[in-house]
C-alpha cells in the first residue's frame, strides 16, 4: 500500500504519459478490497475523476476502469458515494456514450456498478444515462 499515494500524486500532477500509466496502475492494484479503501484514503478519487473528466483517450480510459474498479463489490459504497459526490457520473455518462470503444466498456462498468445505490440510480438518470 506504500505505493499508493505516489501514484495518487502522478494521477493528478504528473506529466500526460505518468497520469495514464498511474491511473491504469491504480486499476489494477483496486482488484483488491484492501487498496480500494486505500485508493480512497489516499485521495485518488477525484483526480481519476478529473482525468475521465478532461483527459486524453488513454487516461480517460484508465481512470473509467480504476472508478469502476475502486465501485465494485458489495462491500465499496462509501467509494460509490464518493465518487458520485466527486462529480463522476457527468464524465462516466459522456464516456459510455461517446468515448472510444474501450472507454465505453469501463464507463458502463462503472455505471452500473454506482446504480447500485438508489441515490446514485437516480443521479445517473439525471444525467441521461438509461440501463
Amino acid at each position: 500500500a506504500g505505493g499508493i499515494a505516489p501514484l495518487v500524486a502522478l494521477a493528478r500532477d504528473g506529466t500526460e504519459a505518468q497520469k495514464e500509466n498511474a491511473a491504469g496502475a491504480l486499476r489494477n492494484l483496486a482488484a483488491s478490497d484492501a487498496n480500494k479503501v486505500a485508493i480512497a484514503e489516499a485521495g485518488g478519487i477525484a483526480p481519476l475523476v478529473a482525468l475521465a473528466r478532461g483527459g486524453t483517450d488513454g487516461q480517460k480510459e484508465q481512470a473509467a476502469g480504476a472508478l469502476a474498479e475502486l465501485a465494485a463489490g458489495s462491500l465499496n459504497d462509501d467509494n460509490k458515494v464518493a465518487i458520485a459526490r466527486a462529480g463522476g457520473i457527468a464524465p462516466l455518462v459522456a464516456l459510455a456514450r461517446g468515448g472510444t470503444d474501450g472507454q465505453k466498456v469501463f464507463a458502463a462498468r462503472a455505471l452500473w456498478t454506482l446504480a447500485r445505490i438508489a441515490d446514485i440510480r437516480v443521479a445517473i438518470a439525471n444525467a441521461g444515462w438509461r440501463f
